[in-house]
């Protein structure tokens, strides 16, 4: 049964299949929406520029069938008088023709907003495939058309109808009555049933746009499957993010080791714990530390700290201070600033000695390390991880300031 249930399309869309959707052509669009505004803007149009229409139009007929002798014979002046009517008919009807214009570009942004692209204009066989059309024909989008297209018939023309049927007797009355208070009398009646039938196509608009809306979010439903698989591809697979974590472990450590020669002391403690101190002095303000490990990375940095002859001191308290209060390449916290002292004065004495001779100094005993800064003993496998998460995270952070 959770088999079944991975391949039903019962999510919703992520935002990731809407924008695909999207660039694809596919978009919640009404007909009927767009036909109403059509229409109420052709009806608006007429009705307030009917002065403005019934000027241009008489305008038309008193050219057209005013008789001049002297121009009965004459083509060029015909030519100009059909140039003249075709100018006062396009003025007569250019208004209504740039509402309706602005109302079928208005329109279809109400649901899906403005959408340009060529993508469904794509040459595509599969919508000739006669058993796709066969299986459009008897799904159930067919059936939910047809009553559509009945519902807006009947609504419509009953509106319509209903109309004419309660305005008959003034309908009749226009035959006695003169011709230009009958002409008046029947553009009201007309315009009259129109509104009404647009007032019916409006009820069909607002059952149709809650329906085009629910249908095109199911026609986008996901699977289970679908939304796992896409939440891999946008935040990368777990598995190859691991990888790709461990590899930037394993460089941030080799680049660290690298450091382990340059550094002046490494403090142990003296086997669990090693710290890799430098100090330059005039262009950084205190010691910072540039390789740390427990366990196995500790054996490391010793091993290469005893390979390139750097001093190396046994303080337990100090190498475990110094290994949980300072990141990788962070200068040393204030409170550790008196016993690094002393650690780097015994390191300037023991390189003297050696190069001198005389007195080998005697290792520095009893640190002043706040006890509160010695937390004791942690696991190689994560204090191995945290150091190499903090390297990699120190870098990013000076890739984007660089950036």
């Amino acid at each position: 049964m959770s088999e079944e249930s991975d391949f039903e399309k019962t999510e919703s869309a992520t935002s990731r299949r809407l924008d695909k959707a999207r660039e694809e052509g596919q978009v919640a669009r009404s007909r009927e929406l767009a036909s109403f505004a059509l229409l109420s803007a052709g009806l608006l149009g007429i009705y307030s520029m009917a002065g403005s229409i019934n000027g241009h139009m008489q305008s038309i007929l008193r050219n057209a069938f005013t008789f001049d002798h002297d121009y009965v014979l004459d083509t060029h002046q015909m030519m100009i008088g059909a140039a003249n009517a075709s100018k006062e008919g396009l003025l007569a009807v250019f208004p209504v023709l740039a509402m309706t214009a602005f109302a079928a570009l208005v329109a279809p942004t109400a649901l899906g907003g403005w959408l340009l692209t060529t993508k469904p204009l794509a040459l595509n066989f599969g919508r000739l495939n006669p058993v796709s059309g066969l299986g459009r024909m008897f799904s159930m989008q067919g059936p939910v058309q047809l009553g559509m297209s009945l519902l807006k018939t009947i609504v419509v023309g009953g509106m319509a109808g209903v109309t004419i049927w309660r305005h008959k007797s003034e309908t009749l009355d226009l035959l006695s009555k003169p011709l230009l208070l009958a002409l008046g009398d029947a553009m009201h009646l007309i315009v009259t049933t129109c509104g009404m039938a647009i007032g019916g196509l409006f009820l069909v608009a607002t059952a149709d746009v809650p329906y085009q809306m629910y249908s095109h979010a199911k026609k986008l439903r996901m699977t289970k499957e679908e939304v796992k698989k896409e939440h891999k591809e946008s935040d990368g697979d777990p598995h190859i993010k691991a990888k790709i974590r461990s590899a930037q472990r394993a460089a941030a450590r080799r680049r660290m080791m690298q450091e382990v020669p340059k550094a002046d002391v490494i403090v142990t403690n003296p086997t669990h714990f090693a710290v890799a101190l430098k100090y330059t002095d005039g262009q950084i303000p205190a010691p910072k530390v540039v390789a740390k490990g427990v366990d196995l990375v500790a054996a490391r940095i010793r091993e290469l700290g005893r390979e390139n002859n750097v001093p190396m001191l046994e303080a337990p308290p100090l190498a475990r201070a110094l290994y949980h209060n300072v990141d990788l390449n962070r200068e040393i916290p204030g409170a550790l600033y008196s016993a690094v002292a002393q650690v780097l004065a015994w390191v300037y004495q023991l390189k003297r000695y050696k190069e001198d001779g005389g007195d080998k100094p005697d290792d520095p005993t009893d640190l002043d390390v706040p006890k509160e800064l010695d937390k004791g003993m942690v696991s190689d496998a994560d204090a191995d991880q945290d150091a190499a998460d903090a390297l990699i995270d120190d870098d990013n952070t000076s890739n984007g300031a660089a950036a």
